[in-house]
C-alpha cells in the first residue's frame, strides 16, 4: 500500500503503540499525518 502523499488519521493506544511513534513511521515514507492522539482504550 503506497501512503505517499496521503493524509493519514492517527489514534495510538496508551499500553500499545501511541500515537507519536505511529506519526514518526508514516512521516518517514512520505505521509501527512493531520491528526493525532494517543487513547486509553479500557
Amino acid at each position: 500500500m503506497d501512503l505517499k502523499n496521503k493524509k493519514i488519521f492517527v489514534l495510538g493506544e496508551r499500553d500499545g503503540v501511541p500515537a507519536p511513534a505511529i506519526e514518526e513511521c508514516l512521516n518517514s515514507i512520505g505521509a501527512e499525518v493531520i491528526y493525532k492522539d494517543t487513547q486509553c482504550f479500557v
